[in-house]
């Protein structure tokens, strides 16, 4: 019945002069989304994305079911529907309308009466003979006679069954549902970025959140071979495999931090290990995002959420770098992160249970405000510090 999908962006129309490049960033991922489907031609016209067979028919049901999923993975769209392109002429309009409402309106009929209609209609085209209302009491009146308009009652407002119709320059088109998008902005309109990447629930939310905002991300995880079993990792390629299926593919790197794990446990305060390898983490990624072409770090961080994470200590830590550190979860609690993680699909995969780095050789009573200073004393205890984070650089392991 469909042979189009018309695909609403919201943000993107307050880009002014840079709207064409979010545009064609949007047309760009919305293809590599559906490339498996094989079938698919994705174009711009005037303020919409559509989706359309390459040779012009109606999608099949099971082309249909493949494409809606992978629709709702792209950032930058704010809504899409299944329609019916036309003709632009009103006799087309009404024909395709009152031909396809006994299979939508109707199904609901048959289980009770009273159900609630309307028909929103919207016309670009100002030639158009009919304004919009006008093409709307058109449509009503066309579909009351087909079906009896004693079994569905008008409502404008709530109704529970909405036909929209958009009259174009180009063509016309029918649609009887909206579907939500993801919104925020296209992957790829802003910078790549390096995500942190633990086993647990907030980091994957954080790299979700800033893809959500346009941004590419890489991944790297720590791991703390041998002290950490290869379920760690394999965790982790999981998490990113799924998160990878949001943007066109982001590389994971895997870096053993047990070499300067063991000199911190050591060398220093105990109570200080915890902010002393979250400095040493960020400087390891640090180097590999500048190697790589990324410009900001990502991290799952929340104030307040663990004791690494108090102002002072995340402070302290933020200051073993000079990149940009997002942290998308700052003020969320853990229980909003929890809804994204299970709307998105990674709760069930950050539940399985595997050690994480941070956890080898932690202290019993993690101390929660170190002084920058005093952060500093404790690093300088370790010896060839600096040459121990080379080799450990050195020795990562990069996953395409």
């Amino acid at each position: 019945m469909y042979n189009s999908i018309i695909c609403r962006y919201h943000e993107i129309a307050t880009k002014g002069n840079n709207r064409n490049m979010f545009e064609r960033c949007l047309v760009d991922n919305i293809a590599h989304l559906l490339r498996e489907v094989g079938v698919c031609r994705v174009h711009r016209v005037r303020g919409r994305i559509w989706v359309n067979r390459v040779d012009g028919g109606a999608f099949s049901s099971s082309e249909m079911e493949a494409i809606l999923p992978q629709l709702a993975k792209a950032f930058g769209l704010e809504s899409f529907s299944p329609a019916v392109r036309l003709p632009v002429e009103m006799d087309a309009i009404r024909e395709a309308a009152v031909a396809m409402a006994p299979e939508v309106l109707g199904a609901a009929m048959e289980k009770r009466d009273n159900v609630t209609f309307r028909v929103r209609a919207r016309r670009s085209n100002k030639r158009f003979p009919l304004r919009s209302q006008e093409i709307e009491i058109d449509l009503v009146s066309a579909i009351a006679e087909r079906l009896g308009e004693r079994r569905f009652k008008l409502d404008l407002d709530h109704a529970e069954i909405t036909l929209g119709c958009e009259v174009r320059d180009e063509f016309a088109a029918l649609f009887w549902t909206s579907l939500p998008g993801p919104g925020g902005l296209p992957v790829g309109s802003n910078p790549r970025v390096l995500t942190l990447l633990s086993g647990g629930i907030d980091s994957p939310v954080a790299a979700w959140m800033v893809m959500k905002r346009g941004c590419p991300t890489d991944y790297i995880t720590f791991h703390s071979s041998p002290y950490t079993p290869p379920e760690t990792e394999e965790k982790v390629r999981r998490l990113a495999r799924h998160l990878n299926e949001w943007q066109i593919r982001g590389k994971l790197h895997l870096c053993n931090l047990a070499p300067l794990q063991k000199l911190i446990r050591d060398c220093c305060n105990e109570r200080m290990r915890t902010v002393l390898y979250r400095r040493a983490m960020l400087r390891i990624a640090e180097q590999v995002a500048l190697r790589s072409d990324c410009r900001a770090l990502v991290t799952g961080e929340a104030v307040g959420q663990v004791a690494s994470q108090t102002i002072n200590n995340m402070n302290t830590i933020n200051r073993a770098v000079d990149m940009l550190v997002l942290r998308p979860l700052v003020g969320a609690d853990k229980n909003e992160s929890i809804r994204i993680a299970e709307a998105i699909g990674t709760m069930e995969l950050s539940c399985i249970p595997a050690p994480d780095s941070c956890t080898v050789f932690a202290p019993s009573s993690p101390a929660t405000s170190v002084p920058l200073e005093l952060a500093e004393a404790e690093e300088r205890k370790i010896p060839e510090y600096s040459a121990v984070i080379e080799k450990i650089i050195a020795d990562i392991v990069t996953e395409a």
